[in-house]
């Protein structure tokens, strides 16, 4: 089996106020293996058809009614539902500097054709994963030192109002998340507000 057999196949929306672009751009992807699962005239269908079929990529045109390709890529980025891959005429320079400064994971000049834009869903797709990679590795790195810090403050309530050394303090804990089958830091969360529950009370 050749690496053409094994290149990744993506479900795809196309958006163009051009109905005859889509066509050719539907012709291209489905002739490489991809499956156009959606195509749009303007930014709202657009991002509507994005939001609705959760796509691997976006190819929307840069001029579209309604909504330009821009503002709609920028939406689609900050729900982080797929890559988006511009369309823009040759020469477009300031849009091509707009589209690099936002969250635009390629740019293919029109007329798109096979050896341009097959490559440049590829890296788009890539470097999303990438990117969502990075994204996901700072949240559970957040949430760990979170936890972490409420762990140390349940901790030290338990050691000031109990009298408990820190490794029996942690024990306790460690018991009653085993017992409930919940984290230790739900556990922690809950001491900490029923110390402080129980000293404003006093």
């Amino acid at each position: 089996m050749g690496g053409k057999g094994m290149k990744k196949k993506y479900k795809i929306v196309i958006a163009d106020d051009e109905m005859i672009i889509c066509m050719d751009l539907k012709e291209i992807l489905e002739e490489a293996g991809h499956e156009v699962i959606g195509m749009a005239a303007d930014g709202v269908e657009a991002l509507k058809l994005v939001k609705e079929k959760k796509p691997d990529v976006a190819i929307l045109d840069i001029q579209m009614p309604e909504i330009d390709g821009l503002q709609v890529a920028k939406l689609i980025a900050h729900d982080h539902i797929a890559p988006v891959v511009l369309l823009t005429a040759f020469g477009e320079e300031e849009t091509i500097e707009k589209a690099k400064k936002s969250d635009v994971f390629g740019y293919v000049v029109k007329p798109a054709e096979e050896r341009t834009l097959l490559p440049a869903i590829e890296i788009a797709v890539s470097q999303f994963q990438t990117k969502n990679e990075i994204v996901n590795k700072v949240k559970n790195m957040e949430r760990e030192l979170a936890a972490r810090k409420v762990i140390e403050r349940a901790k030290g309530l338990l050691m000031i109002n109990y009298g408990l050394t820190e490794e029996i303090a942690y024990k306790k804990m460690q018991q009653i998340s085993m017992k409930r089958g919940k984290p230790i830091e739900i556990i922690a969360e809950k001491i900490v507000k029923e110390i402080l529950l129980k000293q404003n009370n006093t």
